[in-house]
């Protein structure tokens, strides 16, 4: 039987961004289905009043410079931190949702995320984003003209109020069922559960 993860992300995140490769692994081995819900994680801490682990010194830079490097190194999945972090992800997760309106999801997805926490391109610059779209064979000008349209301004607000009536407070977040994980270093309990399906 196949299990569907729920995947609340915002590109922003680097864990998120080590979740999300992580699921890769997990297609390869289980019948597994992810289903990626954009949110913006700015919204997100602010309904929640939380705050990103940046925020923190010490534990942004234990972040930085031991955790996140470890679980690359398991996943086997390169990372390299973006010099421009944080990125203004607004226009970024509208263009999830443009992808989606035009079937490039998928694509979309990859291309930003790597772009980001491979290339540590600086996806605040609007040309930087075109450019990346456009090596990635994706329709840049389509995907940049409906990060401006009404409509998928309005997806973005109301999957972001979405993610926090399902208690996100942060990203990533996964459910599976009813089931919620916080963070990419609790997807060993998520493989358990693919393990026993």
């Amino acid at each position: 039987m196949t299990t569907t993860i729920d995947f609340y992300y915002d590109f922003g995140s680097p864990t998120a961004y080590l979740a999300h490769k992580r699921f890769d692994y997990f297609r390869e081995q289980y019948d597994v289905e992810t289903n990626y819900q954009p949110m913006l994680l700015g919204g997100v801490h602010k309904a929640t009043k939380n705050s990103p682990p940046i925020t923190v010194p010490l534990k942004g830079m234990y972040m930085l410079q031991y955790d996140l490097p470890r679980f690359a190194k398991r996943y086997q999945v390169p990372f390299k931190m973006n010099p421009n972090f944080p990125i203004n992800t607004l226009p970024l997760m509208r263009g999830a949702f443009a992808a989606e309106k035009l079937g490039v999801s998928a694509e979309y997805v990859n291309a930003v995320f790597d772009a980001l926490w491979i290339d540590g391109a600086n996806l605040s610059d609007p040309e930087v984003v075109k450019q990346v779209l456009v090596d990635n064979n994706l329709p840049a000008d389509e995907l940049l003209a409906l990060t401006q349209d009404p409509e998928i301004k309005q997806q973005l607000i109301d999957a972001t109020e979405a993610a926090v009536k399902r208690n996100c407070f942060g990203a990533p977040v996964m459910f599976v069922g009813d089931e919620m994980f916080f963070g990419q270093d609790r997807l060993d309990f998520i493989e358990e559960i693919l393990q026993q399906g």
